[in-house]
């Protein structure tokens, strides 16, 4: 009897993920702006049709184009992304938004780092995202033209954005599909592309996501997706030989980069981009992490990819965990930095300090998320 109930229960979840498949005529998307020998195309699909057009200038996509508008494109984007930065007067960072491009949204209104309109309105403050804005959800194309949009805005006003590779990144550049939600393989089939070569390096988004880092100093604080391994230091001592080295084989298939010890060294479990040793075990002890802020020079280590019901402060505040959820849809948080002060920004506008010492102690932490 457990064996038929247990079979029937398989059916009905099989049965549930079927029916939830989008189908192709419902699907709008894009722009996609691919840089040809004949020009800038942007192409995009609504309800399930392909559409194109040649750009004679950027401020076509000031017009309603796919599922994204309102912005032109930037070459001051396409530029090497820092590898260290002075410190601001203020900054906040968030991670693992994941293909929700409204509750990040709504997070960053929230705390008054966009307006209503979804403009910058931070002036000089700094946003970092700390990688993984693809896969899971299905607005990651909203969310990839907002962080680019707002890096044009934040930059005329005196202030930056800054987004950091995750994990997600580097698997969708190298054609790791597993994670990516049901709506954009369709995408690739109305544009007969593979889902890849729509971040190509002949692409706007792919030049862009080229050029980012994968750790950044801002003042005394350093930015990564997953952590730094107790070994990181002997095998990369600086911030530029790391995202360069990152850089040169972002992209590449895994079996190309694990033809390279280092490459596949750093995108392996063990890299900054999927390291999880602040938190399960093996747990790095407080001694090497002490050791990788003084090496660097700072004060505390910013990571996302492990997911926490609230951000975090761990090892007496100098590690942060900033995963608060939002690849959920209906959660998440992030961490600001401003009057001296670290606060956890709430989806309500609340800010609440977060206490240097409070940890979660020397104990194992359960992993949320093993992805």
């Amino acid at each position: 009897m457990r064996a038929h109930r247990y079979f029937f229960t398989l059916f009905l979840l099989a049965a549930s993920v079927a029916f939830a498949q989008p189908k192709l005529e419902t699907i709008t998307d894009g722009p996609y702006v691919f840089h040809t020998p004949v020009g800038v195309e942007a192409r995009w699909i609504c309800n399930g049709a392909l559409h194109t057009t040649l750009m004679s200038n950027a401020s076509v996509l000031k017009a309603p184009r796919g599922t994204v508008s309102g912005f032109a494109l930037d070459d001051n984007n396409l530029a090497i992304a820092p590898d260290t930065l002075p410190a601001p007067t203020r900054w906040a960072a968030v991670s693992d938004t994941h293909g929700q491009n409204t509750l990040l949204l709504s997070l960053l209104r929230a705390q008054g780092i966009v307006d209503a309109a979804g403009r910058w309105a931070w002036g000089r403050g700094v946003l970092v995202v700390v990688g993984d804005v693809f896969d899971r959800g299905d607005t990651q194309t909203e969310s990839l033209w907002l962080v680019y949009r707002l890096s044009s805005e934040a930059r005329e006003a005196g202030g930056r954005v800054e987004m950091r590779l995750g994990n997600h990144e580097t698997m969708v550049l190298a054609n790791d599909l597993r994670y990516l939600h049901p709506k954009y393989p369709l995408v690739a089939t109305a544009l007969n592309t593979p889902f890849p070569q729509l971040f190509g390096d002949d692409t706007e988004l792919g030049k862009w996501l080229r050029a980012r880092a994968t750790m950044l100093k801002l003042g005394d604080t350093l930015f990564v997706h997953g952590g730094l391994h107790p070994d990181f230091i002997a095998k990369w001592p600086t911030l530029d030989a790391l995202n360069n080295k990152m850089r040169k084989h972002l992209g590449e298939p895994r079996a190309a980069r694990n033809m390279n010890a280092e490459a596949s060294w750093l995108f392996g479990r063990d890299g900054p981009v999927w390291y999880r040793g602040y938190f399960v075990a093996p747990r790095a002890s407080l001694a090497q992490v002490d050791k990788q802020l003084a090496h660097f020079g700072v004060r505390r280590i910013v990571v996302g990819h492990t997911t926490r019901h609230e951000v975090t402060s761990l090892y007496g505040g100098r590690v942060v965990a900033i995963d608060a959820g939002l690849k959920e849809g209906t959660r998440g948080e992030l961490l600001i930095w401003e009057n001296k002060q670290l606060s956890r920004g709430l989806l309500s506008g609340k800010r609440i300090p977060l206490a240097a010492g409070k940890d979660d102690g020397s104990r194992e932490l359960k992993d949320e998320d093993d992805h």
